[in-house]
């Protein structure tokens, strides 16, 4: 698998360019930010870490400046219904830092303004990538978090109608989402719509 190029950027555009490496030319799929970050055609040196999609029918490159821009597609593209060309629009639309604070926030309203990306898609991404989103976090960003971190929490009720929102998306009945969320709101400890889904996810699937 190709994980590295190192050559001379020969064509640039929004979406792809094509590096030359020892007279081969590589057309690499990149997200606007990676666009931004390059140099310009037909000598500029680059380097970008590669993700190599492979199908059936083709093989797919995706290349990306920062080895954790990179690891960000690779934990994105490994929820259920994000394929390569919605985690690149993903990385386009925003930062890594973003995407990283969204996930761990739960801030389904800024992941569902991806096109593409909906309710159901977005609630994967928290349920499934939250707790590996602390990995890819950096200093900074650490410190912003906890400075937003002195806010009053949701009330009961807001978790509550949150939680039960996201369970009605996921195609759960009504009456067992309301009954799995009684349960896990019992458990008691701190809780976050995070929290209260996952509990009641446990409870459901024991019913």
């Amino acid at each position: 698998m190709i994980a590295h190029l190192s050559g001379t950027l020969r064509a640039k555009h929004a979406t792809s360019v094509i590096i030359d490496v020892g007279g081969v030319g590589y057309e690499v799929t990149i997200p606007v930010t990676t666009f931004y970050d390059l140099g310009e055609p037909p000598a500029a040196p680059v380097q970008l870490h590669v993700y190599t999609h492979v199908r059936e029918e083709a093989l797919q490159l995706f290349g990306f400046r920062t080895l954790r821009e990179r690891e960000l597609f690779t934990l994105l593209i490994s929820v259920s219904g994000i394929g390569p060309k919605s985690a690149v629009a993903m990385l386009s639309g925003m930062s890594a830092d973003e995407i990283v604070t969204a996930i761990r926030q739960s801030n389904y309203a800024r992941i569902t303004s991806i096109p593409g990306v909906g309710r159901k898609t977005a609630e994967r991404l928290v349920i499934e990538l939250r707790d590996k989103m602390a990995a890819l976090s950096s200093p900074a960003l650490e410190e912003q978090l906890a400075a937003g971190s002195t806010g009053t929490a949701q009330s009961e009720d807001a978790l509550r109608e949150d939680t039960l929102a996201a369970l009605l998306q996921l195609g759960f009945p009504k009456p067992a989402a309301e009954k799995a969320i009684n349960g896990a709101l019992q458990e008691g400890g701190d809780l976050s719509v995070e929290t209260l889904l996952r509990r009641s996810l446990r409870q459901l699937s024991k019913g």
